[in-house]
């Protein structure tokens, strides 16, 4: 059994003149001081604040429609975002340089993938793309907006898989855009 504490204070957590207790309504309530409203003659409340004199009665501007300003914003070609000089450097990547990028990543490895055998080559850089956590998460967000992600924080995502995600929109739009495992998820 633990020796039993000796103390000159009151037991309680609060013992008198040991802890200040806090009070809400006492006189250290502190108040925000507040502008007052005068009442005119005529009954009208005026404010100080506020001198209505100096405020227009109308608007000054005219009112516009939302089709008018719909109509001044820029239409893009097809709904795509003005291209970067990663994205003019991912269109000129051809495929022969895709498939060297996958052999070297295969070549990496010290046993061949079993199950991706039916993939094609763009398919299985998307996977690997996927699971490549150092770019960040890929569930919720599509793949071009993770390597584009990726790219601003200077994780230096590989050129091929955006050109690979380019070819795969122009063929099937927002097919390939989905990463695999967030398809495994729903």
């Amino acid at each position: 059994m633990a020796p039993q504490r000796r103390s000159n204070r009151k037991s309680g957590p609060a013992a008198t003149g040991s802890q200040s207790t806090i009070s809400f309504g006492g006189p250290s309530k502190v108040v925000k001081p507040v502008e007052s409203t005068k009442i005119t003659k005529d009954g009208k409340a005026s404010n100080p604040i506020i001198n209505t004199k100096s405020l227009p009665l109308t608007d000054s501007e005219p009112e516009v429609s939302p089709a008018v300003i719909i109509s001044e914003v820029p239409v893009e070609t097809r709904g795509q975002a003005p291209k970067s000089k990663e994205e003019l450097a991912a269109r000129k990547i051809t495929d022969g340089r895709i498939k060297k990028y996958w052999a070297s990543i295969e070549a990496e490895r010290k046993a061949k993938r079993v199950h991706q055998d039916k993939l094609t080559i763009n398919e299985r850089i998307l996977r690997h793309f996927d699971i490549s956590s150092q770019y960040g998460p890929c569930i919720g967000s599509d793949r071009t907006k993770r390597w584009e992600r990726a790219s601003r924080l200077d994780l230096e995502p590989p050129i091929e898989v955006l050109a690979v995600l380019l070819k795969e929109n122009a063929i099937e739009p927002g097919q390939s855009e989905r990463a695999y495992i967030d398809e495994l998820m729903v």
